[in-house]
C-alpha cells in the first residue's frame, strides 16, 4: 500500500509559510516577525531538500530502464519548471518597467546590477544555485535558487538510483547515498572553508544534494524500521513529535551561531521526518484535522514561488504609496499572507496542474510532491 505521508506535506506548506515571513521581515518593524525565529527561518529550506529525498525517494525508488529514468526527468521538470519560467518573466517585467514607475514611486535599486542578462539566462536555464564567475548575490526570484539546487539533486538522484538497480546494489543503497552526502559536504567545505547553511547563489546545489542525499537515506530508515517502530505506543509518539517540535524552534532561534554547523540541522530535519512520517502522535492528528493546513501543504510550491513578488509589490503599495509605517506589518501580514495564499490556489491549479505532467492521478489522493 502506497503511504500517504499528510503531515509531511502539511509540513511543507508551514514551512513554505515561514519562508514568506522570513522575506518579510525585512521590510517589516514588529517582534510578531522581527524576531529570531523568524530570521532564521531560511533554514527551513533544508527541511525542503530532505523531505524531497524521502518522499522522491519513495515513489521512484523502482526506477530500472533509460525510458524510465527519462520519464522521471519529464514529470520533475514539468512539475517545477512552468511556475519558475512565469515567475521569472514577471520579474523580467517589474524590472523593465522600474524607470518609469520612479517617476511616481520610490523604487530600490532602480538599476540592480545583480538582475542583468547573465544572471537571467542561469535562471532560466536553473543554474542559479552553481557558482559562476561574476555573480555575487542572489537575482531575479531570489527563492529560485532551491528550486535549481533541486533539480540538480534529481539529476544525481536518478542517475544514481539507475546505477544501483541496474548493477542489483539495492542493499548498499542506503550507504551510496550516505556517501553521495559526504563528498558533498567535502565539497562545500573545500569550496567554503566550512558547513554554513546560508549558500545560495554560489554552492546552493551542494546543499540541495546533502539534504536531498540524507532524505533518501532517511526513507531507508524508514522502511528497515517501520514494523519495529509502529509498535512503540502513541504517547511515545506524542513526547517524540513535542520534544523535536520543541528542537526545531530551539535550535533555529539560535541559527545565527548554530548555522556555521549545518550538519545539526540536517540531523534535526532528517529525524523530524522520520518521527512524523508514522503520524501517530497528538501533534500530527491535530494537524490532519485543518483542512487549511492541508491546502496550505498542496500550494507550497506556489507559495514559495511567488511569495518575493508578491512581498515586494505589496510593500510598494502600503509602505510607499499608502505611507503605511513598517510596524503595521503586525497586523498586515495577514492581509499580505492571505494575498500570497489565494493567489497560490490560483497558480497551483491554473500553472502547476496545467502544465503538470503525469500517467497517473496519485497526485490528486494525497500528498504532492514538488
Amino acid at each position: 500500500m502506497k503511504e500517504r505521508f499528510a503531515v509531511l506535506d502539511i509540513f511543507r506548506g508551514i514551512f513554505s509559510s515561514l519562508v514568506v515571513l522570513f522575506h518579510l521581515s525585512a521590510f517589516s518593524a514588529t517582534p510578531i516577525i522581527n524576531n529570531a525565529f523568524i530570521y532564521n527561518s531560511d533554514l527551513f529550506v533544508d527541511f525542503f531538500f530532505v523531505l524531497s529525498g524521502f518522499v522522491i525517494a519513495y515513489s521512484y525508488q523502482h526506477l530500472n530502464t533509460g525510458v524510465e529514468l527519462k520519464r522521471f526527468f519529464k514529470k520533475r521538470f514539468f512539475r517545477l519548471y512552468p511556475l519558475h519560467f512565469v515567475v521569472l518573466l514577471l520579474f523580467l517585467l517589474i524590472e523593465l518597467s522600474k524607470h518609469s514607475a520612479s517617476g511616481y514611486v520610490h523604487v530600490n535599486k532602480v538599476e540592480n546590477v545583480s538582475n542583468n542578462i547573465y544572471t537571467f539566462l542561469t535562471n532560466l536555464f536553473l543554474l542559479n544555485s552553481v557558482k559562476f564567475p561574476g555573480i555575487n548575490d542572489v537575482s531575479w526570484n531570489i527563492a529560485s535558487w532551491s528550486i535549481s539546487a533541486e533539480m540538480i539533486a534529481y539529476v544525481v538522484f536518478g542517475f544514481t538510483i539507475l546505477l544501483i538497480n541496474r548493477n542489483n546494489l539495492g542493499a548498499f543503497k542506503n550507504i551510496i547515498y550516505l556517501v553521495i552526502a559526504l563528498l558533498a559536504g567535502a565539497a562545500m567545505y573545500r569550496f567554503t572553508g566550512g558547513f554554513k547553511l546560508t549558500h545560495a547563489f554560489d554552492y546552493g546545489f551542494l546543499r540541495g544534494i546533502i539534504g536531498f542525499s540524507l532524505g533518501v537515506v532517511c526513507l531507508g530508515a524508514f522502511n528497515n524500521f517501520k514494523d519495529i517502530l509502529r509498535t512503540l505506543s502513541n504517547g511515545l509518539f506524542s513526547f517524540l513529535e513535542i520534544a523535536f517540535i520543541g528542537l526545531n524552534v530551539v535550535l533555529v532561534c539560535n541559527g545565527d551561531y548554530l548555522k556555521n554547523y549545518g550538519f545539526i540541522f540536517e540531523a534535526m530535519f532528517f529525524l523530524t521526518i522520520l518521527i512524523f512520517a508514522f503520524e501517530k502522535g497528538l501533534v500530527s492528528v491535530l494537524l490532519k484535522k485543518s483542512s487549511f493546513l492541508h491546502n496550505t501543504g498542496k500550494y507550497s510550491y506556489s507559495i514559495y514561488m511567488i511569495h518575493t513578488l508578491i512581498l515586494s509589490l505589496f510593500n510598494v503599495v502600503f509602505i510607499r504609496v499608502l505611507k503605511f509605517p513598517p510596524s503595521a506589518y503586525a497586523y498586515l501580514f495577514i492581509v499580505n499572507y492571505a494575498l500570497i495564499y489565494f493567489l497560490s490556489a490560483w497558480t497551483f491549479k491554473h500553472i502547476e496542474m496545467r502544465f503538470n505532467y503525469s500517467d497517473n492521478k496519485q497526485g490528486k489522493k494525497g500528498w504532492w510532491i514538488w
